[in-house]
């Protein structure tokens, strides 16, 4: 991942440049992701502790609570160091290394997701064949499988942009190293990197949402004209529109940031967006699984009270 640039290290300029709301946005964000941790490890926790968990659902749900974990904490404590500090530099290959982490997670959660659709539209539509189909070995294949993808698409930006040669301003108009702030600061020809960052991760993007709403189709399709009981159809409906909103939390924003034509971007606009995808969207995960699902908050209950 080396490159031909005069460049050694970038200044993330963060999300603002005003000193008096940099102290109050470092106890906001720090609360963020202290609460992340807290929400996102407690579900890994009983996840794993819960033989009641221990079904195909909740382990695609371990697996996001734990992306959720590494992806708040690939952004999240260099912005809390940059709120402090008035030297907000990070090396090159820091900044390639954190553009590679946040793609690495950032597109196996998005991958993750339509797993997690998948196991519903199994578990609603198929339940006589549900244990077969979703056994312990093909779930862990499933998630072995969007682990790896997410590493390598994440890897294909990380090395075209480490390629490129950076000769002139190292100022990175974001709190974080990604790809699109990058390409503005490079010189020479970034079409390929852009047409990457369009097609490819697009593709990973519209793919998955598509997937997602195929799943989700047929739930509604079958709930609507094969099940006659109305307990049966609001537990469905509970546990698929918890999932929803997961989906819509991560994929409006995906697309906002990532699909549009480079000409109609705002680095402003982009920032905002980013929050909403690297800081809120962790934290709310927990909240809306834990809120809106029994079994957890049952298995939450039964920790607290082992610890006591």
């Amino acid at each position: 991942m080396l490159n031909q640039t005069s460049v050694t290290e970038f200044l993330l300029l963060g999300v603002t440049d005003i000193q008096v709301l940099q102290p109050v946005l470092f106890v906001v964000f720090l609360a963020i992701y202290f609460l992340s941790l807290a929400g996102n490890g407690a579900i890994l926790m009983v996840v794993i502790s819960d033989p009641r968990l221990h079904s195909p659902m909740y382990f695609f749900l371990g697996n996001l609570s734990c992306l959720d974990i590494c992806y708040s904490t690939v952004t999240l404590p260099k912005m809390l160091e940059n709120l402090l500090s008035t030297h907000r530099a990070i090396s090159f290959l820091g900044c390639m290394s954190q553009l590679h982490f946040f793609h690495f997670l950032g597109s196996t959660e998005a991958m993750l997701v339509p797993l997690m659709a998948f196991d519903r539209f199994v578990a609603i539509c198929k339940p006589l064949r549900y244990t077969l189909i979703m056994n312990h070995q093909v779930c862990l294949q499933m998630a072995v499988t969007v682990w790896i993808f997410g590493f390598f698409h994440a890897l294909l930006h990380s090395v075209m942009t480490s390629r490129l040669n950076f000769c002139g301003s190292n100022h990175i108009h974001h709190f974080f190293c990604d790809v699109k702030p990058l390409l503005k600061l490079a010189c020479g020809d970034t079409e390929l990197n852009q047409w990457l960052l369009n097609n490819v991760t697009g593709t990973f993007a519209m793919g998955s949402f598509f997937l997602i709403l195929l799943s989700y189709f047929y739930i509604i399709i079958y709930l609507f004209f094969k099940t006659h009981s109305c307990s049966m159809l609001h537990k469905a409906l509970s546990t698929c529109a918890s999932h929803f909103i997961v989906v819509i939390l991560l994929f409006g924003p995906i697309i906002f940031i990532y699909i549009r034509p480079a000409s109609g971007s705002s680095m402003n606009q982009d920032w905002i967006v980013a929050i909403m995808y690297s800081v809120v969207t962790p934290v709310l995960n927990p909240l809306i699984y834990t809120l809106r699902n029994k079994e957890v908050k049952g298995a939450l209950r039964r920790m607290i009270r082992r610890r006591l």
